[in-house]
C-alpha cells in the first residue's frame, strides 16, 4: 500500500491543472434540432448544413458615447436526433454484434431470415434460443423508431466537416456506400469499410448509436437537451463544454447559428433563397441572454430565443476552475 500511495504521489505532481472554465447548458425540450441530410426538413427543424457557436461578449462606451460589443467565440457544436434511420452509416459495429456493418433499419429482418422465422407467433420448429434472439431484434426495432422520431432524444454534439460521400445507386454499384437494403456479407462489409474511411476523414461528423448513447459511432456527445427517454421515460438533458479562457467578467452570451463552410472558400454556403442583405457573418441570433446572479462562485445565465420564447437555455459558468476552491 505504502508503494502505491508514493506512486500515486509521484503521478500526481506531473499533473497540469487546467487554467480554463467549465460552461454547463440546459436547453430546454423546445430547442429544435437540424434535419436528417437524408430526408425531408419538418417545419420545426433547423438547416442540416449548419452549426451553433457559442459567445462571451463584453461591453465598452467609445469617447462619442456610443456602446461597443465584442464578441469572443468560445464553442462550436451541433443539435442532431440521438439516431437517424435514413443515415448510410447507422450500422452495427464491434465484436458484440451479430453482423458487422448490417444497416439497423434491417436489423430484425436479418435476425428473423437467419432464423428461419417469419412471425415469432408462429415459431414452427425454432429453438427457445432462436426465438429469444427474434423477440430482441423485434424489441429493438421498436426502440430505434422511438429513438429517431419526433419524440427522440436530441444531442449535442461534435461539428461536421461536410457529411458523407456518396451513396451508391444499388447494391451491385461498389463506388459508394451501399443502399440499406443491401444484406449480403459482402455488401455488408463493403459498408463498414467505406463508414470507417468516412469517419477517419471526418471525426466530428456525429452518427449516433441506440446501443450506447452517450459513445456515438463517430464524433463527440457533449450531452443532450432536456427530455425524456422514450424507452423507459427517464428524464435526460444537460451538456457541458471546457474553455480555455476565463469567464469572470463577460456582460453576457450569445449563441449563433451559421451555414457551414463546406466548399472551404471561407464563405458560408447560403442557400440562394436567402437574400445577400440578410447574410452576416455571424448568422442567425439563437439564443441570448446576461448573466443574473453569481452564487457561490457560478455565473447563471438565462438564455432566450428573442423570436420564440419557448426556446430557452439555462447556462452556468465556472470560471477559473483551476483557482475553484469550492466546488472541486
Amino acid at each position: 500500500m505504502r508503494t502505491i500511495a508514493i506512486a500515486i504521489f509521484a503521478l500526481a505532481g506531473c499533473i497540469d491543472e487546467f487554467a480554463g472554465s467549465e460552461i454547463q447548458i440546459d436547453f430546454a425540450p423546445a430547442v429544435p434540432v437540424q434535419a436528417s441530410p437524408y430526408s425531408a426538413a419538418l417545419a420545426n427543424e433547423l438547416p442540416n448544413n449548419i452549426h451553433f457557436t457559442l459567445y462571451a461578449f463584453d461591453e465598452t462606451t467609445d469617447m462619442a458615447g456610443n456602446v461597443v460589443g465584442r464578441l469572443f467565440a468560445l464553442q462550436q457544436f451541433e443539435i442532431h436526433r440521438i439516431v437517424d434511420l435514413e443515415s448510410p452509416c447507422f450500422i452495427d459495429v464491434g465484436e458484440h454484434v451479430p453482423i458487422e456493418g448490417l444497416h439497423v433499419s434491417m436489423y430484425a429482418e436479418e435476425i428473423m431470415r437467419k432464423n428461419g422465422i417469419t412471425d415469432l407467433s408462429m415459431p414452427g420448429n425454432a429453438s427457445e434460443e432462436a426465438q429469444i434472439d427474434v423477440a430482441t431484434a423485434i424489441q429493438r426495432q421498436r426502440i430505434v423508431a422511438l429513438m429517431a422520431g419526433e419524440m427522440g432524444p436530441k444531442v449535442i454534439s461534435s461539428v461536421s466537416a461536410g457529411g458523407y460521400g456518396t451513396v451508391a445507386a444499388d447494391c451491385s454499384d461498389t463506388s459508394g456506400i451501399p443502399p440499406h437494403d443491401c444484406v449480403e456479407d459482402a455488401a455488408n462489409q463493403r459498408r463498414l469499410d467505406k463508414c470507417r474511411q468516412e469517419w477517419n476523414r471526418d471525426s466530428g461528423y456525429f452518427e449516433g448509436t441506440d446501443r450506447v448513447l452517450t459513445s456515438p459511432l463517430n464524433g463527440v456527445t457533449f450531452g443532450m437537451v432536456e427530455g425524456v427517454n422514450p424507452v423507459n421515460m427517464a428524464p435526460i438533458g444537460g451538456s457541458a463544454f471546457f474553455v480555455d479562457e476565463s469567464l469572470e467578467d463577460f456582460d453576457g452570451y450569445a449563441i449563433y447559428w451559421q451555414f457551414d463552410d463546406a466548399n472551404n472558400d471561407g464563405m458560408p454556403d447560403y442557400p440562394a433563397s436567402v437574400p445577400v442583405s440578410e447574410r452576416t457573418p455571424l448568422g442567425q441570433l439563437f439564443l441570448f441572454g446576461r448573466p443574473r446572479s453569481v452564487t457561490r462562485g457560478v455565473i447563471h445565465v438565462s438564455m432566450v430565443n428573442q423570436a420564440t420564447p419557448a426556446i430557452t437555455a439555462e447556462l452556468a459558468v465556472f470560471s477559473d476552475v483551476d483557482q475553484d476552491t469550492v466546488h472541486f
